[in-house]
This record gives structure tokens, sequence and C-alpha cells, in this order.
């Protein structure tokens, strides 16, 4: 398996399953009668983020993984989208950003160097494979199941096959 199918397919499907979350998401706020930002504000304890920048994260991990494994230069995206919409688009152009990657821009990538900010006076660098198997896939599911979590803990109608995509 070239390391392209180890990455690009994996952001590409929990990108997806997290589209059609919150697809069902909006949906239900809508059969509900549930003020959007409600649910989109929502947070499974007072100290964690809320959805809306769960997603926001999901989308950085991807593309920022898939940029910094093909030494491409990384995207800035603004935290600015306050509905369900706006959430769409920017998975839809996440998504369009990783299906951009060509197999060649990670030839090689598993054993190149890559830097990462670790906060705001620090960085971090690791080998390719280790940085895709330790940081950036790890903190990518990690928001993706909080997502998944936050809207099942509200009530939306959503299992594991919705997490996987599978449905």
């Amino acid at each position: 398996m070239s390391f392209h199918d180890a990455v690009v397919p994996a952001y590409l499907q929990m990108l997806n399953s997290v589209t059609g979350l919150l697809t069902k998401a909006e949906a239900h706020c809508a059969a509900k009668k549930i003020d959007p930002s409600v649910l989109l504000g929502a947070r499974l304890f007072p100290d964690m983020l809320p959805l809306s920048r769960q997603i926001q994260l999901v989308c950085d991990f991807a593309a920022k993984g898939c940029a910094r494994l093909a030494h491409s230069e990384v995207p800035s995206t603004p935290d600015t989208e306050t509905s369900f919409a706006e959430l769409k688009q920017r998975l839809a152009k996440t998504i369009d950003y990783v299906k951009s990657f060509k197999p060649a821009q990670f030839e090689g990538a598993d054993a190149r160097d890559v830097t990462f900010p670790a906060g705001p006076d620090k960085s971090i660098t690791m080998k390719g494979q280790q940085f895709l198997s330790s940081f950036s896939l790890p903190n990518f599911y990690f928001h993706a199941a909080t997502t998944h979590g936050i809207l099942r803990h509200n009530g939306v109608e959503i299992g594991k096959r919705d997490f996987m995509g599978t449905n």
C-alpha cells in the first residue's frame, strides 16, 4: 500500500461521515424545533470545545496533515463558521483539498521530517509515519468521535454506521 493510500482515504472517509452527521443534525434541529446554534454550541463537558469547533478541527487535521506529509504549503482557514451550511461548506472544501493530493506527493513521506507547531512557542519534528500514526490521525479521529458523541448525547439519531460513513 502506498503512503498516499494510507493517508487520503482515511481522511476522506471521516470527512464524508462528519458531513453526513451534520446533515442528520440539521434535520434533527428542524424536526424538534431546536435553534441550530444550541446544537452547534453543545459540548460533552464544560471544559471541552463545542460542536462547531470540533468540526473545524476535523477539517484542520485532515488538510494540514496532508499538506505537512506532502511538504506543501499548510493552509490557514479562519474559524468563522456559525451555521450548519457554513460548516458543511468547510467540510466540502476540505474534501476537495484532500482529494487534490496525488500519490507522487506522498512518495517518501513516511521517512521525511515533518515539523509542526506544538503550542505558541514550540514545534515538534517527527518522521512522516510517526507524525501520521502518533499525532495527525489520533487527533483527527478524536475530534470526529467527539463530534459524533456530542450529537448522539443531544438526541440526534445516529450510530456507529453513521460514524463510519456506511449508513
